[in-house]
């Protein structure tokens, strides 16, 4: 593609500026969708980080019908991903019809990382890159691309730089695609999970500076499976030491006072000892609002 036919635009994404390319007069997502299409066959073949979400499943879905043949999902396993997200994204990839590859991701051995400062994605996404740039290496695999998309510019994400400086590509922003426009496009292709809620590393249920254990984090995915089970569809657990802070969606917390009992039971049997639900309700990123705090 004849890239000069762009204009150079500049975002600052976690407080990290990054420059990319987009059509001067873009406004349709069959235009997007065209140009991310011809700009992973241009950097194939290709790894696509992977991890069973919307982003990450559309980007996968493209580039496999994009790329030739010459596109992967690779999957780094951790106990920051439940289990359940991590046999979700194997079904999500054999439905799109591409391979995945998990390779077992260590992270919790890193004590920074384990220490939960409120850098702590810089050090996952850093070491996660790095490995994912090893594999491809290794497999004859030109590029790293990831879901990074322009929605992602007004949220703390230190690990955006991280990335950046391993020189994993974000193929969204090159096409000037946002979250809402990856549903859509998801829509577009028929894919099963364009209505999938967006999901998160069980570390980020952890607050900043608390550390962060194997342990912690498997009372986390459990009380959050209960949730699952109990019918609901959005939601988090937040771990405060001995305390669960559950956040529902407004809609549902009619639903859960009426299987309160078996929530508490399910919750004090994964570990938790006081089962509180946050009135506020559901929202990504709460556990970064002591920083919004911090900084006024």
């Amino acid at each position: 593609m004849d890239y000069d036919r762009y204009v150079n635009v500049e975002v600052n994404i976690a407080k990290v500026r990054i420059s990319f390319q987009v059509r001067e007069t873009m406004t349709s997502v069959e235009e997007k969708l065209l140009i991310l299409r011809q700009y992973i066959a241009d950097n194939g073949p290709m790894i696509i980080s992977f991890s069973g979400g919307v982003d990450s499943g559309v980007l996968a879905a493209v580039a496999h019908d994009s790329a030739g043949g010459r596109a992967i999902c690779v999957l780094l396993s951790s106990p920051l991903i439940p289990q359940r997200e991590i046999s979700g994204a194997v079904h999500m990839a054999e439905t799109i019809g591409i391979e995945c590859r998990i390779i077992p991701f260590p992270i919790l051995s890193d004590p920074t990382f384990c220490s939960n400062p409120p850098e702590r994605c810089y050090s996952c996404k850093k070491k996660a890159a790095v490995i994912l740039k090893e594999y491809a290496a290794k497999h004859g695999y030109a590029s790293v691309a990831d879901g990074l998309n322009t929605s992602d510019s007004g949220e703390y994400r230190p690990g955006i730089q991280a990335s950046d400086e391993e020189g994993i590509l974000h193929p969204y922003l090159v096409a000037g695609i946002s979250k809402e426009e990856i549903r859509e496009i998801a829509q577009k292709l028929n894919l099963y999970f364009s209505a999938k809620p967006s999901s998160a590393c069980l570390a980020s249920r952890i607050p900043y500076d608390e550390v962060i254990t194997p342990e912690k984090l498997a009372m986390t995915e459990q009380a959050e499976d209960a949730l699952w089970s109990a019918g609901l569809t959005r939601f988090r657990v937040r771990s405060h030491g001995t305390i669960a802070r559950i956040e529902l969606l407004p809609g549902e917390m009619e639903r859960a006072m009426q299987k309160r009992d078996w929530i508490v039971r399910k919750l004090k049997d994964a570990g938790f000892l006081y089962i509180t639900l946050d009135l506020e309700g559901f929202r990504s990123g709460s556990m970064d609002e002591i920083l919004k705090r911090e900084q006024t």
